[in-house]
């Protein structure tokens, strides 16, 4: 059944970046906060080391991911297994916002194709890495990567999506700081 490992192996790598999507999940500080969950798909993982993972956050509608990092580092994320054995792997730890204007950023999108409507890059480093069976997770079939979100980013433009992010994404729907606020 579950296990846990000291770091993301080269097999768990493999199978990690076999799978089209992935889920990342945060949480606010406050009891009465709500958790976020949000699946995420494109080419925009990367695995950077045996613990440390980051992805390309593209503009979408919230912000509430960012939010939470912002506020208390704390996040997880999830792959299934839709074809294939049944598998669950997580990854739990502190995460990271970096943004464009970031110093960091140049370290971390060069290990990205540029997409239109990237915001951040997320890192997370690892601090349990597990997996469990998957037993009830069902069977798909990937048909293919959806490109609507990317097309709408190329149609706003970047001075649309810089706009868009202002009306949209200052904050997260507890009114934490998002996009412009508390900036790594």
């Amino acid at each position: 059944m579950a296990k846990i490992f000291p770091e993301i192996s080269d097999k768990l790598r493999a199978w990690i970046e076999e799978q089209p999507m992935f889920f990342v999940a945060t949480a606010p500080l406050s009891g009465d906060g709500f958790v976020n969950c949000s699946p995420k798909g494109l080419d925009t993982l990367r695995i950077l080391d045996s613990e440390t993972l980051a992805y390309l956050d593209l503009t979408g509608s919230g912000a509430e991911t960012i939010a939470h990092i912002q506020e208390n580092q704390r996040m997880v994320m999830m792959w299934c297994a839709f074809w294939g054995p049944p598998r669950i792997a997580r990854v739990h730890g502190k995460g990271e916002v970096i943004y464009p204007d970031s110093p960091k950023w140049e370290e971390y999108s060069k290990h990205f194709e540029a997409i239109p409507g990237a915001r951040a890059i997320i890192v997370l480093r690892g601090e349990r890495i597990s997996d469990s069976c998957g037993y009830g997770v069902p069977e798909f079939e990937l048909k293919e990567q959806r490109e609507t979100l990317v097309k709408w980013a190329e149609r706003k433009g970047p001075d649309g999506i810089e706009a868009y992010n202002r009306e949209k994404n200052t904050e997260s729907i507890d009114g934490l700081a998002a996009m412009g606020g508390g900036e790594s």
